[in-house]
């Protein structure tokens, strides 16, 4: 039949992912770094995730498709979740590089020094979105510090000026799972009890997924919090946190 379906621009899509969590059927995912339609029968042809892309790399074209399938989308996003629920599960081996601990910082830690040392001010383990713990004790009434896994690399001052004080949860929107990513923020969302949320990201377009990803998992949680975001260049350089509107 013909009707209205997204297309993708590849062209113009450089994988960003910040489609994925505004597709509320899970109709796209990122496969070799872009955005793709699964099946068309998930498209609803609407186009809810349009706005999303900062690259207008989404269209609404009129073509020969599959008609939507509404019990598809169903199956589709229940068999999202269990696979979303099965890669929570601790790790069968039982290994201990990912229990969650608490780490206090040194009490008698060095200040920064001429040479530039600088005590860590990393207070818990696991620190990967896709292996923290929602119910860890680390979350309960936190500032939240979800971070582009690349930004400590490429901002020097990364210990001192954003992660003293908070908990981490850092990712890659565009090599990881968003969807997963957004139900699991959305979990520690909903239990802990957040002070606040900043979300520092890099400039490159692709990591402005990870805004996308948090507002999502906000929405989702039904959680008025504050969130911010701060921008950090390829220089080294971080903007002023800017208030994330919903």
């Amino acid at each position: 039949m013909k009707r209205q379906i997204v297309r993708i621009d590849e062209n113009k899509c450089d994988g960003c992912g910040q489609c994925i969590p505004a597709c509320a059927e899970g109709a796209l995912q990122i496969v070799n770094g872009k955005a793709r339609l699964i099946e068309d029968k998930l498209c609803d042809g609407l186009g809810e995730c349009l706005g999303n892309c900062p690259q207008d790399a989404l269209i609404i074209e009129e073509r020969d498709a599959d008609a939507f399938d509404e019990e598809a989308v169903e199956k589709h996003l229940e068999e999202q979740k269990k696979t979303q629920a099965q890669e929570q599960q601790p790790l069968g081996c039982g290994c201990p590089g990912t229990m969650a601990r608490t780490m206090a910082p040194k009490k008698d830690a060095k200040p920064v020094t001429a040479e530039g040392e600088t005590p860590s001010e990393l207070g818990q383990w696991p620190v990967q979105l896709k292996l923290v713990n929602p119910a860890a004790s680390y979350f309960k009434n936190a500032d939240l510090l979800v971070a582009a896994d690349c930004a400590p690399f490429a901002y020097a001052d990364f210990h001192k000026d954003f992660l003293s004080g908070r908990a981490l949860a850092i990712g890659c929107p565009k090599l990881d799972d968003a969807m997963s990513y957004v139900e699991k923020l959305a979990e520690i969302i909903r239990v802990n009890n957040l002070n606040s949320i900043t979300v520092a990201h890099m400039e490159v377009p692709c990591c402005s997924g990870l805004i996308s990803i948090v507002r999502e998992a906000v929405k989702r949680a039904g959680v008025d919090i504050p969130v911010q975001t701060v921008k950090i260049s390829l220089d080294g350089t971080a903007n002023q946190p800017q208030k994330l509107s919903a």
